[in-house]
């Protein structure tokens, strides 16, 4: 599997050459002596755009999902098209490296020729030189959840990664599992630690109705103005536990954000209106129809790739940059006195292999984890199978940790939040204590034991469901369908709400609507009594020593949905 310089450069959708690779590294996996990260120069503004890295300041593995159902107005729009439907829509033709980078394609025996994505001291390496290119042209925004998603992160309080940000020069940020720290720890970071702007025009006090943060920041790059309005993931008292974030109220807000948009443009005289958005694609894209006057939304929540070109809704061009620090994205601009003349966008995969750490950020990096570096490493167990969570339905990685939650506390039936977040691990390696904080690694982890009726079980399906498949994207409170142990079901993600699920069995036996169940869950929206998943999930590793996950319990999907849905693996369901 030789890539050519011809097919990584169309990949890229770059050239040149420089001494910015790690030495031999082009030759080595390309066989060609170039330098694929540089960019021509074009324009007066630069746009750079991370978003939901959680947390994860070295490399990791990152498996793109073989499912993403698009429901209603957004049926096979991208992001909702997987495997080889993602490449042909973007036209993607290289034969390999698209498949790693964009696509679940034989991601387990490319990953070991394309190698890790992401890290902050690559991501940090590929700033400071675009920075250095183009000069004080330069904006980098993040996108939000960034402070959640590790172990030290976790046992910080977020604090490791405001350094990190800090040190990576951030301009502009918003939030959502950042408020899971509780609003008292945010405002701290955020007054004291943090150098960015935190934007939201979406977050308001309970009692006065006022603005908690700022709802944007003008900048004066290359003689003009560009405002950044920012935009908190607007779900996140319903979708994380609301009592950690008692005096703030969010929401979509469009006529909030519409009113904000105007300001910009008329008051403020702004000549390009940027909106930093953790909205996730899908309610973007309704933004966009729904707000005039917003030149670029710079996407994420969804974790998903929205590349090598951006969506456009009318005349607003819309990116989601993927995640774990696999994607940073670049708009070029030629931005006119209240216009936007021309734009060139490069979606530039990180891989860690090819370029080399920034030393000043891996010297960060190396000293903020040292205390907990002996605890990180800890080894539970070997996998013998590929883990991954990202997928509409049960991941194997989820799989792993529903069973582990039946096997441990003796139930029938086990549930796992549908979080998008939670790195790979290949066949072969060691999963450590890093490895379950990663999958894990929330303010609120402990694990429950309930008792709920075959219908109580549906009726909880059913309504995680229609968070996710609700045609009216501003219905759609984000995540991934609940992962289950030991219940089989078939799935319709067109049908209506209480319809979607049906045909649903218990250890491959019909489920009972009057049976009484015993259930073990974590992640409860409401302060409850328990021990943290960390512990019991490494416990049962450690018990095994060698795992496997053969046998996933995802749905039965109707025998249309592969064609109609752009699903990657029709293989992997019962159709």
């Amino acid at each position: 599997m030789n890539l050519s310089r011809r097919d990584f450069m169309q990949l890229m959708g770059i050239a040149g050459a420089g001494s910015f690779l790690t030495p031999g590294a082009v030759q080595s996996a390309w066989g060609a002596d170039a330098d694929p990260y540089e960019i021509p120069d074009y324009g007066n503004v630069t746009l750079l755009h991370m978003t939901d890295s959680h947390a994860q300041l070295l490399p990791v593995w990152w498996r793109e999902p073989d499912t993403n159902i698009g429901v209603g107005q957004v049926l096979n729009q991208v992001p909702h098209l997987c495997g080889q439907w993602m490449l042909d829509y973007y036209g993607v033709a290289t034969p390999y490296s698209s498949k790693y980078a964009y696509s679940c394609l034989d991601f387990d025996t490319l990953a070991h020729k394309y190698g890790k994505i992401g890290g902050y001291a690559h991501i940090a390496s590929l700033v400071k030189r675009y920075r250095q290119q183009r000069g004080d042209k330069v904006l980098l925004l993040d996108g939000g959840d960034t402070w959640q998603g590790s172990a030290t992160s976790l046992w910080t309080k977020g604090a490791d990664m405001v350094g990190a940000q800090n040190l990576l020069g951030i301009d502009d940020f918003v939030g959502h599992w950042e408020f899971t720290y509780g609003q008292d720890q945010v405002e701290h970071l955020v007054k004291t630690e943090l150098k960015a702007n935190f934007l939201a025009q979406n977050i308001f006090n309970n009692t006065w109705q006022e603005l908690v943060f700022k709802p944007y920041h003008i900048h004066e790059v290359s003689g003009r103005k560009i405002a950044v309005i920012g935009q908190a993931f607007p779900f996140t008292p319903i979708a994380n536990p609301g009592y950690m974030i008692p005096d703030w109220g969010f929401g979509i807000h469009t006529e909030h954000m519409q009113k904000m948009v105007t300001e910009c443009r008329e008051k403020q005289h702004a000549d390009l209106v940027v909106l930093l958005s953790h909205n996730g694609a899908d309610v973007d894209k309704k933004m966009a129809s729904m707000v005039k006057g917003i030149d670029i939304i710079l996407g994420g929540h969804t974790h998903d790739i929205m590349g090598p070109k951006p969506f456009m809704v009318g005349k607003t061009l819309i990116i989601n940059t993927s995640t774990n620090g696999k994607v940073l994205a670049r708009f070029d601009l030629d931005v006119g006195k209240g216009k936007l003349n021309g734009w060139r966008f490069h979606y530039l995969p990180v891989f860690s292999n090819l370029i080399k750490e920034d030393p000043e950020m891996a010297d960060y990096i190396h000293k903020v984890r040292s205390p907990y570096q002996q605890k990180l490493a800890q080894p539970l167990a070997t996998t013998e199978s590929l883990l991954y969570r990202r997928d509409n339905f049960n991941g194997s990685f989820d799989q792993l940790l529903c069973d582990a939650l039946r096997e441990e506390m003796d139930c029938e039936v086990s549930f796992s939040p549908g979080f998008r977040w939670g790195y790979c691990k290949l066949p072969g390696e060691t999963i450590t204590m890093e490895d379950v904080m990663g999958q894990t690694a929330i303010t609120y982890p402990q694990v429950t034991v309930n008792t709920y009726t075959g219908e109580q079980i549906k009726n909880i399906m059913e309504q995680v469901a229609d968070n996710i498949f609700n045609p009216n994207p501003y219905y759609q409170q984000g995540g991934d369908m609940i992962r289950v142990g030991n219940i089989q079901y078939d799935f319709n993600p067109d049908e209506k709400i209480y319809h979607r699920c049906s045909n649903m069995r218990v250890g491959g036996q019909t489920m009972s609507a009057s049976k009484k169940y015993k259930v073990a869950g974590w992640a409860a929206m409401q302060p409850v009594e328990g021990k943290p998943v960390w512990d019991i999930f490494s416990k049962w590793l450690q018990s095994k020593k060698n795992v496997r996950v053969d046998k996933v319990d995802l749905p039965v999907l109707n025998k249309d949905m592969a064609n109609n849905h752009g699903i990657a693996f029709p293989k992997t369901y019962k159709l």
